[in-house]
């Protein structure tokens, strides 16, 4: 591994499997600090844009560092974003907007993707949002 975001329990940041790589649900995390904590609140999507990139990156970081020399993400297939937001909340394919845009910035048409946005009643270090990627080489 090259320095990506490391397992906060019992399991490995992603695993590889023929041509695919499968993360696993990365939060916004550095060095292992949670840097951005608590529900997403209706009104206030836009202040948790940093927490959903830094997500999707730790996500992303973990899929490459699975690659061997030369290699490259032919495709992101597919993204799970978990938000952990308010009682009555549903916004949450705008907040998961955040990951596809980064996903695009980072690989353009290599990081549109199939998603799926899940509400949830509360993630991991109190995490306002949890991202999964699978990815082909």
């Amino acid at each position: 591994m090259s320095g990506g975001p490391s397992p906060q329990g019992d399991y490995v940041a992603a695993k590889r499997h023929g041509g695919l790589i499968y993360t696993a649900g990365m939060t916004p995390r550095e060095s292992g600090r949670m840097m951005f904590e608590g529900p997403v609140h209706s009104g206030e999507i836009e202040a948790h844009r940093e927490a959903v990139r830094l997500a999707c990156a730790n996500a992303l970081r973990a899929a490459e560092d699975r690659l061997e020399v030369g290699e490259e993400i032919a495709a992101v297939l597919t993204m799970t974003v978990y938000v952990w937001a308010e009682e009555g909340f549903g916004a949450h394919s705008k907040v998961a907007d955040f990951a596809s845009a980064y996903l695009r910035e980072q690989l353009g048409d290599r990081g549109i993707c199939s998603r799926c946005a899940i509400g949830v009643a509360g993630l991991p270090g109190n995490a306002p949002v949890e991202i999964q990627l699978v990815a082909a080489l």
